[in-house]
């Protein structure tokens, strides 16, 4: 996890030399999108801040999705926990960005997660 935050950290360093702040609000849940590798099915869940639900296999959890106030369809990032419903281990804890997913992604052989956007109302 060390080296995303140095990678968005170093993502960040860009616009604070320029002074350019974005500000960002919570939304009330976020829309997100799982796979099944497999049997290639998708399914589209919405998840309000707090609340959790099962995927497939997985135990997903939503604390927060933020997105830019003045681009609520822009950069979106979720603070996501996922766990197997087999077993009590996380899987997944962190920010997963919406643009960019693959640079703190769930790893697991048969599932995928990721952020579509956050829900504005």
């Amino acid at each position: 996890m060390k080296p995303v935050l140095a990678l968005l950290l170093a993502l960040a360093l860009p616009a604070v030399a320029q002074e350019k702040t974005v500000e960002v609000t919570s939304g009330t849940g976020a829309l997100l999108r799982g796979l099944d590798k497999a049997n290639g099915q998708t399914v589209d869940i919405e998840l309000l801040s707090g609340g959790g639900r099962a995927v497939f296999g997985l135990e997903v959890e939503l604390a927060d999705c933020r997105y830019p106030v003045n681009n609520p369809t822009g950069d979106a990032y979720a603070y996501l926990t996922i766990r197997d419903a087999r077993s009590p281990d996380i899987r997944f804890q962190g920010w997963m960005i919406a643009s960019a997913p693959a640079l703190n992604a769930l790893d697991h052989n048969r599932y995928d997660i990721w952020v579509l956007r956050c829900i504005t109302s």
